[in-house]
């Protein structure tokens, strides 16, 4: 027998065995586990990086969203908080009624020495909480004792604003000046018939202002 003949016979029968395509079909198989297997590996890695992405994102807007509402904590109770404040200087600062304005006052002229006169009380336009009471007066006195009624009227524990001092007069050691100064009552201690103060630009002791002003002796 051709020995070449014999051995392409062995090689045809190699390729039609059963063994051999099994062997292939191993190997095919095994090339595609390996691709899979690699494409799996380059999906995993490409989600996992978009989900910590993802995640820093959200993380970044949780942090913003904190900063932003950080002014909003404790809110209700700092408001409480407030209220209370506002309740304290109330009920510490605030004249309790229309008489005690003019005792404090008046209280205040004795200790200092001056004298006053021509006192004139004029109600701001009223608000919701409180009502602005101005008070218009002479003074008189050294200009020692004068100050310290200015200084005592900002010390005390009634709330006084000094709104503003005028020469009127000078005589030896005595100083005249027209004093108006500012305090507030709850719109429900607010006399009745109790005149509106007058603007800025409207002379306290001009016949109208005179005229319409509650004179208190």
């Amino acid at each position: 027998m051709n020995p070449l003949a014999s051995q392409t016979t062995s090689w045809r029968e190699r390729l039609t065995s059963a063994l051999t395509w099994h062997i292939v079909a191993c190997a095919a198989l095994s090339i595609l586990v390996l691709v899979l297997g690699f494409r799996l590996a380059m999906d995993w890695a490409a989600t996992n990086s978009s989900s910590s992405s993802a995640l820093d994102q959200k993380q970044i807007q949780l942090r913003a969203l904190e900063h932003q509402n950080a002014p909003l904590v404790g809110l209700d109770q700092r408001v409480e908080d407030s209220r209370k404040q506002i309740a304290t200087f109330y009920s510490r600062r605030i004249p309790a009624n229309y008489s005690s304005i003019a005792r404090t006052i008046g209280d205040l002229g004795v200790k200092s020495g001056i004298r006053l006169s021509s006192v004139q009380y004029t109600q701001g336009q009223a608000g919701a909480d409180l009502t602005e009471i101005t008070m218009d007066a002479g003074i008189a006195g050294a200009y020692p004792q004068i100050m310290r009624f200015v200084n005592s009227l900002e010390a005390d524990q009634t709330f006084f604003i000094v709104r503003g001092m005028a020469l009127t007069g000078q005589q030896g050691g005595l100083v005249n000046l027209r004093l108006r100064v500012s305090t507030w009552l709850r719109p429900a201690d607010v006399p009745s018939g109790l005149p509106p103060t007058p603007s800025e630009s409207e002379p306290t002791n001009s016949p109208s202002a005179s005229n319409s002003a509650k004179e208190v002796d």
